[in-house]
């Protein structure tokens, strides 16, 4: 592990993990810097509270020293987890969690904005409801419509018809869509409890609950990792959308990614089917 500096353990506060791999430079910084923007206004209401952010380096890290300086500058720890390759998503984030000794611990992709008071919102309520574990936000993407990134459990059928249809075939399931993606109840006004499945690009666990998950399983390379670790979480705590909290996604599809990622959604689609049941239609 290469480490920009020593972690402030401290049985509070806030805990990011970032998983990167070759990242893009440009968003990569607009995703810390909506980072620290929302701690800058959670420290306006939670004086001294500790933030520590664990950038995870799967390959091709860029000179950071420029964010790091901005991070530092409003006091937020920060350390870079490096030299074990590329482990994946789940197993990279594993290295952050093990690490974390906060209250709350925040899974991140480096292609997510978070709104200025996207912080304060989810954390006041974890705070005012103690039985919810998992809190997922409202996400929007770069044009601020809402995407429906919360499921009902999948079938090889709704995979296939929104990751891989073009556009023009896909309107012919669209009733079928609506419910995987729990368009019924998902809207910019009501919390939810209990969707089945979330969004692994913005995961807000209680650490506690975090760790006795063992974080993520690291069978997933990419891909299906947070649909797994989102219905082990049902076990344990209660999971809820909070559409007052707010974010930007700027990621896309497997399918628009190329070959290889198709390759591992696919491998990853058969492990989670193999653990949890498959669906066909």
């Amino acid at each position: 592990m290469n480490a920009t500096s020593a972690p402030r353990f401290e049985i509070d506060g806030l805990s990011v993990s970032v998983v990167v791999y070759r990242p893009d430079l440009a968003q990569l910084a607009s995703t810390l810097a909506s980072l620290t923007a929302a701690s800058a206004a959670l420290r306006e209401r939670r004086t001294g509270v500790p933030i520590e952010l664990f950038l995870v380096d799967n390959g091709g890290l860029p000179d950071m020293s420029t964010q790091e300086a901005t991070l530092r500058a409003n006091e937020i720890g920060y350390t870079i987890i490096a030299g074990h390759g590329n482990v994946g998503y789940g197993r990279g984030h594993n290295l952050a969690i093990e690490r974390s000794t906060s209250r709350y611990h925040l899974i991140l992709n480096p292609d997510i904005d978070l709104s200025h008071d996207a912080l304060n919102q989810a954390l006041d309520f974890l705070d005012m409801h103690a039985e919810a574990g998992l809190l997922t936000p409202w996400i929007g993407d770069e044009n601020e419509r809402q995407q429906f990134l919360c499921r009902r459990y999948p079938t090889l059928l709704d995979l296939f018809v929104r990751g891989f249809l073009p556009t023009r075939l896909r309107a012919i399931f669209t009733r079928r869509l609506a419910r995987y993606e729990m368009r019924d109840q998902i809207n910019a006004r009501d919390t939810v409890w209990d969707p089945p499945i979330v969004s692994g690009c913005f995961m807000l666990f209680r650490t506690t609950v975090l760790k006795q998950l063992a974080g993520f399983d690291a069978r997933y390379f990419l891909y299906f990792e947070d649909y797994d670790l989102s219905l082990r979480a049902h076990d344990v705590t209660r999971v809820v959308y909070v559409p007052a909290v707010r974010v930007l996604h700027h990621g896309g599809g497997a399918a628009r990614k190329g070959s290889a990622h198709i390759k591992m959604f696919v491998a990853s689609a058969c492990k989670f089917f193999n653990r949890f049941g498959w669906k066909w239609l």
